[in-house]
């Protein structure tokens, strides 16, 4: 038996939180998955989980077993990664996460300009409106926007980006325009369901208002299809303000109590604190850090010409 082998399994079927699922994310017959957890169980003569239909879960000594297992196979891996040189030279696999829009807009295109100048670096960006734990999924960096609260990541900032109220033409030509806060309860929203963290509603001098928003018009699970409903009419949108950067330039859609804006949020590369950085991580870094904090001093700077134009009456 391959113990190395057979802990890889048994970590990937307990982050499954099945069998079943396990051999799908290892596009492996579970009846292979199911007989190399049963022998690591014979092997070490106790009992890891306990198998129902529905899901799996550890016994006091799988427990142990995994967090033990997780351990052996990060060493491994940092020994495997030192051994093929990425602390001499700047290769390997490289992998970043970030939020979906901004990733897409902002990170993708120097990502690629990236890898143009480094042949032996593979580039592996996973995009997702979630927190991924950079240690456990083996992530190398991440943009993260908003404050941190992992004081085991060392983060770099890169700029901000203001959450912004914004609504279409044709909404607001129907409905007014909201001059305060309160007059949100009057206004038909676009909200957000199925998010971890949904956009708040939240205003500058005027906490009495925090809880004021729109009635609920429209519920949807993409940022997208909140943003192609307000283009459309159906009603007021808090996002952030690179997700709508286009829309407002060319004014399908407008923004909202620029006036109450709450203070912007930081836009920040991390990474864990993990001692020896290999070097395809600090080349990234300084590739992508000047670069991305001239997309964000571009985007500041849009950004407050549009909102004094929004305070002066302009649409």
């Amino acid at each position: 038996m391959d113990r190395f082998e057979a802990m890889s399994v048994l970590l990937a079927v307990v982050e499954a939180g099945s069998l079943s699922a396990g051999a799908r994310q290892m596009r492996a017959p579970l009846a292979t998955v199911s007989r190399k957890v049963a022998e690591l169980e014979q092997h070490l003569g106790t009992r890891l989980v306990i198998r129902t239909s529905r899901k799996l879960t550890l016994t006091d000594a799988g427990r142990a077993y995994v967090a033990a297992s997780r351990r052996i196979l990060e060493q491994l891996e940092e020994a495997e990664r030192e051994a093929g040189g990425e602390y001499n030279a700047p290769r390997g696999v490289l992998h970043v996460t970030a939020p979906v829009a901004f990733g897409e807009r902002h990170l993708l295109p120097i990502a690629l300009s990236f890898l143009a100048e480094q042949p032996d670096i593979s580039l592996r960006l996973t995009l997702a409106d979630k927190q991924i734990d950079l240690v456990s999924e083996h992530v190398d960096l991440a943009l993260r926007i908003g404050h941190l609260e992992d004081n085991a990541l060392i983060a770099t900032r890169v700029g901000v980006v203001h959450r912004v109220i914004c609504a279409s033409p044709a909404y607001l030509a129907r409905n007014g325009i909201p001059r305060v806060p309160e007059d949100l309860a009057q206004h038909d929203g676009i909200a957000f369901n199925g998010f971890a963290t949904s956009p708040e509603w939240r205003y500058r001098r005027d906490t009495a208002a925090f809880a004021v928003e729109p009635r609920s018009k429209l519920a949807v699970n993409t940022t997208d299809a909140a943003i192609q409903a307000a283009l459309a009419g159906i009603g007021i949108i808090r996002v952030l303000c690179y997700q709508v950067a286009d829309e407002l330039k060319s004014g399908r859609l407008q923004i909202l109590l620029p006036d109450f804006a709450p203070e912007p949020l930081p836009v920040s590369l991390v990474y864990p604190d993990a001692g020896l950085q290999p070097l395809k991580v600090r080349c990234f870094l300084d590739w992508a850090l000047p670069r991305l904090r001239a997309d964000m001093a571009q985007l500041q700077a849009d950004w407050l010409l549009r909102q004094t134009a929004s305070s002066a009456g302009v649409s």
